[in-house]
């Protein structure tokens, strides 16, 4: 990509249109709409230089927003979107060269999850692997355990959304976690330290500590979740600025938050351009 020097990334972040089509079997829905430019006075407003936006569940495969959005501000902005299994590779490669980083798996709250061992899901992940995209994985606890171990055997990248999602019950004990931390420690997998809300009013800090442990800095990026669909009322309503305060109180060590902040997002989402100094 080309654009300005790293100040600061927003790894996960969403753009929507309350007019825009949802599907049917679906969690949450746009209460605004949320445009790429109202995303960048943020990013501005906060002394960021680039965001990442993620599809959320409710548009399924309709990627249309985004990818007007990545057009509008290329170079500024990355993305990840949901796609058919069965998508070709011409229309991923066009993706790609909008700045589409990767694919997204969001796949909470579900009765049933597809097969990662399927032709289909087999033959997308070689795709990727050809077009050097990622898998960018939302999904519960439970389904984490299995799931996390069969996309490495794939050979995918992962980067795993809210913490790794872990259960508030059993916390970092959960088989989930673990196999989250066994991800990072290998290197073979990035956590996004974003949405504490969806942690069940659990303190994400034994997750933030645990992850540090397990894969160091390098190995986590931090996400606003703007506009925090489905909890916009928490704590009397999240702001942007509030939320980065949230990864200073979590990561208080000044080199290591750089990191986090920068450093990481900056080669997994490929703004390449040089960090700048303290």
């Amino acid at each position: 990509m080309t654009g300005r020097p790293v100040t600061g990334i927003d790894a996960h972040a969403h753009v929507m249109s309350v007019s825009a089509r949802l599907v049917g079997e679906r969690h949450s829905a746009p209460r605004r709409d949320v445009t790429a430019r109202e995303y960048i006075g943020l990013l501005d407003a906060n002394g960021l230089s680039h965001g990442v936006l993620t599809a959320p569940s409710f548009l399924g495969t309709d990627n249309s927003l985004l990818l007007q959005a990545l057009d509008a501000f290329p170079g500024r902005l990355a993305g990840t979107a949901i796609v058919d299994p069965a998508i070709d590779e011409a229309s991923l490669s066009d993706m790609r060269s909008r700045g589409m980083a990767g694919i997204r798996l969001n796949w909470t709250r579900r009765a049933s999850l597809p097969d990662v061992d399927s032709a289909e899901y087999t033959g997308l992940f070689q795709k990727l692997g050809k077009l050097g995209m990622h898998v960018e994985l939302f999904v519960e606890d439970a389904h984490g355990a299995a799931i996390i171990p069969r996309l490495l055997d794939h050979g995918v990248v992962v980067v795993i959304d809210h913490f790794g999602a872990p259960d508030p019950v059993q916390g970092v004990k959960g088989p989930g976690f673990a196999q989250v931390l066994r991800a990072v420690a290998s290197g073979r997998a990035w956590v996004k330290l974003s949405a504490p809300y969806r942690l069940g009013s659990v303190d994400p800090r034994r997750y933030v500590d645990a992850l540090l442990q397990a894969g160091g800095p390098g190995q986590l990026m931090w996400g606003s979740d703007f506009p925090w669909i489905s909890h916009e009322d928490y704590l009397g309503g999240p702001t942007f600025a509030g939320c980065l305060q949230w990864l200073a109180d979590w990561v208080p060590d000044e080199a290591a938050h750089k990191v986090i902040l920068c450093d990481t997002p900056a080669r997994v989402f490929g703004f390449a351009h040089p960090v700048l100094p303290d």
